[in-house]
């Protein structure tokens, strides 16, 4: 073959990819090395183990790979029908391996629990984990550095667990989040989960309320009730924040109900620098007064998603203090 067809024919294969390359979608943020959200990890292993049945059986993730003597602990609760940690696995890990024990309530034997009872049997669940991690092999609980999370009606619940904390014999929890929360009654209006008394959630504790722009289950309104019912905590200690879509590269990045799932274990730039870096902050401020500034504030920092490949930042979040 001819030098110059050869090279004609190589020049026809190369041309494309530089044009496909060229004109290729950015890319969203890979998780960060450090910090909130990040990927500095102390821990290599998980232990995980399950107790109980029924409404009140609950996992226990402990880090491992150095194990700890003692750890704060952290209750995870889940949205309706979450039943197992699945949906959440990677935002769990990447809790535990940041070197928390996880407690994960199932709190619903079925998609027929009552959302009456749920409240109690989330708080019988914690009572019952906390006894258990005093025992045997298990990382001993930090009671003095508790917090609670969770997404969808397991928003509704962390707040009512904070609230009814004190009166139940639970140990104050001093980080809250609430992500995308809702009473269930989405699914029946005549029927929604018994709300505590948020007032009761003590001045002392770090609130954050999270909701997703494009949440058409859960919308913003219950988070923003939530806001407003912590009547003891002081505007400088919480903020609500929305998490905005972004579909500037590819994979877009979609700040729906499932945000929070990391899509199946697939976790992205609204995990990274969203819902994972929001409440590491905020545990890191409560527990060590640490890296306040990236949860609460409405500062730059707190604000920052990460940036596309092509060096477009992520839309930010929006913080406010709902009047």
């Amino acid at each position: 073959m001819k030098p110059r067809l050869v090279w004609v024919m190589k020049a026809c294969l190369i041309i494309p990819l530089l044009a496909v390359t060229a004109f290729a979608a950015p890319r969203p943020p890979e998780q960060p090395l450090t910090g909130p959200g990040g990927a500095d990890y102390r821990h290599r292993e998980i232990r995980e183990s399950v107790h109980g049945a029924g409404h009140t059986q609950f996992w226990l993730f402990e880090p491992a790979a150095p194990a700890p003597d003692s750890a704060p602990v952290i209750v995870f609760l889940h949205g309706w029908g979450g039943m197992t940690p699945h949906p959440y696995q990677a935002w769990i890990e990447h809790l535990v391996r940041r070197g928390h024990i996880v407690i994960y309530p199932r709190y619903q034997a079925n998609l027929r629990t009552p959302l009456r009872e749920m409240t109690g049997h989330v708080i019988a669940a914690v009572k019952t984990a906390l006894t258990e991690l005093q025992t045997g092999r298990h990382v001993r609980p930090r009671l003095d550095r508790m917090a609670a999370v969770g997404h969808s009606l397991g928003g509704a619940l962390a707040a009512n667990l904070a609230a009814l904390a004190g009166t139940e014999g639970l140990p104050e929890f001093k980080a809250l989040m609430c992500v995308e929360p809702g009473d269930g009654s989405h699914r029946n209006p005549r029927v929604s989960l018994p709300r505590a008394d948020w007032a009761k959630i003590p001045a002392t504790t770090l609130l954050l309320t999270v909701a997703g722009a494009d949440d058409d289950r859960a919308g913003d309104g219950y988070a923003r009730e939530i806001y407003r019912g912590a009547t003891q905590i002081p505007a400088a200690n919480k903020d609500h924040i929305e998490v905005r879509s972004d579909d500037h590269g590819r994979p877009a990045l979609k700040a729906d109900h499932f945000a929070p799932t990391a899509r199946a274990g697939a976790a992205d730039a609204l995990d990274y620098y969203g819902f994972w870096k929001l409440f590491d902050a905020l545990t890191d401020a409560a527990f060590t007064g640490q890296h306040r500034e990236q949860a609460l504030g409405n500062t730059p920092a707190q604000r920052f998603m990460g940036r596309w490949s092509d060096g477009v930042p992520v839309t930010e979040l929006v913080v406010t203090d709902p009047p």
